[in-house]
């Protein structure tokens, strides 16, 4: 009988049958996996920028998102609207701090600290897990985190409030550190009406975009402007630096009027005195001639050389949004670098960025890198990063920062920047009044720069940057000291006031007659 050999055979093929098919198996298996950690590995970035993709959207705002800090108060929030998208931002007076907070829309995005902070605040800084090391491999979401600034909310409130119905920008810093102080541009909006995917984003965000008053324009770090003659205090440091003026008391052996070279413009000047003036008079009352003289003698490439000093030409710089770059004429003839030393032609800057040249005068001439952000945060306040002073640039000596000061003091105490002036401070200041348009037929921006220090102070505690793009009154009345400089003031003084030291306290010593009041704290 062969039955049992066939039997065996048949049993040997179903082996093999078996073990063709478990092979096959197994390479089915391997492929699945091998494609599941191709996807989720190697396309993963793919999938996820994918516009369809709408998982990334969903999880980000499927949670509260963390808070921006303004003197230990959120000034952020969010609120649930039971929808897809499920958490949508709100803001506490929004249109206050819109330049500094930007908005955070399902619709259309980020901008500025809810952009350049967005995985701290909406919790995927691996530094926020509990164990940062494992946050990639556990692809979790912490919980929203916060973000602490170095804004004085009563000196954005200052200036915002000193702008209410113009266009323009103010910018503050604390000059020993860098702290921005107060980021304010004007007209602003509330970035609130941004929030949420109803029509309503949507007519918002057509209304903002087409309003001609540019709204949502940050003017205080993205748009430039020519600086007039604020831009005198880097053509004074760099008419001293350079040696081409030695005594500020010196005549300076200049024409009133003056012959731009190579051409038949004749400038001319405001103030009265003007011809042959010392740098002390001309930059006390603004005398064009005098310092777009100083310009030519200066020559391009030392005006170059101190402008980039002071931060201008840098496109780098970051607080930690980008910052747009101020400039200086790159390759002017004599007659276009004379317009460019006072702060016409080419030359143009940002608030912050003349903040900055503020800032550089009331220090030892040292520019330090301004940031907004002190720290960041967990929900539950374990620090996750902090921030400090850093220096930037080195703008001038210390001795032309010790002459440059008397200088901007002299303009606020017997100059155009009288306005400026503080009792129980000191205040030096610069005006300015910058032409533009075409044939310079547009209304003159009023601008002021200035810096502050507290009679009892060691050093001083705030630089301020004003500028006026709609300085009210007729063209001819339109001026830095008269339209910019009572804004600085309300800053300073906000600034100055702040702290249980602060001017207004009953315990300073000029509302204080003895020192039992003040217990000796501002003695000289």
């Amino acid at each position: 009988m062969s039955l049992p050999r066939d039997l065996g055979f048949a049993r040997r093929k179903g082996t093999r049958a078996i073990r063709r098919a478990a092979a096959l198996y197994a390479l089915l298996l391997i492929a699945l996996l091998v494609n599941a950690t191709r996807v989720q590995i190697v396309e993963s970035s793919r999938y996820g920028d994918n516009p369809a993709n709408r998982r990334p959207m969903i999880a980000r705002y499927g949670q509260p998102r963390g808070d921006i800090v303004i003197d230990g108060r959120a000034v952020t929030g969010s609120r649930d609207t039971g929808g897809l998208f499920r958490y949508a931002r709100t803001y506490r007076d929004g249109p206050l701090y819109a330049p500094v907070t930007g908005f955070a829309s399902q619709v259309y995005g980020t901008t500025l600290l809810e952009d350049a902070q967005d995985k701290v605040l909406a919790g995927t800084a691996p530094l926020l897990a509990p164990v940062p090391a494992w946050s990639d491999v556990l692809r979790g979401r912490s919980p929203g985190g916060d973000v602490v600034t170095t804004i004085d909310g009563a000196a954005q409130r200052a200036a915002y409030q000193g702008l209410a119905g113009r266009t323009g920008a103010v910018a503050a810093i604390e000059p020993a550190t860098g702290r921005i102080l107060a980021l304010v541009s004007a007209p602003s909006y509330d970035p609130g009406e941004l929030s949420g995917t109803s029509a309503s984003v949507t007519r918002a965000w057509a209304r903002l975009t087409a309003d001609a008053a540019r709204p949502m324009l940050n003017r205080a770090i993205r748009e430039t402007y020519p600086p007039g003659s604020t831009f005198k205090v880097v053509t004074a440091a760099a008419a001293l630096d350079s040696g081409v003026v030695t005594d500020p008391d010196d005549a300076t052996s200049s024409a009133d009027p003056y012959l731009l070279p190579g051409t038949r413009t004749r400038l001319t000047n405001e103030a009265s005195g003007c011809e042959d003036a010392s740098l002390r008079y001309a930059f006390t009352w603004s005398c064009n001639t005098v310092f777009a003289k100083l310009g030519v003698d200066i020559g391009l490439r030392n005006m170059r050389v101190a402008a980039t000093a002071f931060g201008f030409d840098d496109p780098t710089l970051r607080v930690p949004f980008a910052v747009a770059p101020s400039t200086f004429a790159r390759t002017p003839d004599a007659s276009q670098l004379a317009l460019s030393s006072i702060g016409q032609f080419d030359t143009r800057a940002t608030p912050l960025q003349m903040a900055m040249v503020a800032s550089a005068v009331a220090g030892d001439g040292t520019i330090m890198a301004p940031y907004l952000v002190e720290r960041t945060t967990t929900r539950s306040g374990r620090t996750v990063s902090t921030a400090g002073p850093r220096a930037l640039h080195r703008a001038m000596s210390a001795a032309t920062a010790t002459r440059l000061r008397e200088l901007m003091r002299n303009v606020v105490e017997e100059g155009t920047g009288r306005n400026a002036a503080i009792d129980g401070a000191t205040v030096g200041g610069k005006t300015g009044t910058a032409q533009h348009g075409v044939g310079n037929s547009g209304k003159p921006y009023a601008w002021f720069i200035s810096w502050a220090q507290a009679d009892d102070a060691p050093q001083p505690a705030v630089a301020v940057a004003v500028v006026v793009e709609d300085a009210a009154g007729e063209r001819g009345e339109i001026s830095g000291g008269g339209n910019a400089a009572p804004i600085a003031r309300s800053v300073m003084e906000a600034v100055l006031n702040s702290g249980p030291h602060g001017l207004n306290s009953p315990q300073h010593p000029r509302n204080c007659a003895t020192s039992a009041c003040w217990g000796g704290a501002f003695a000289r």
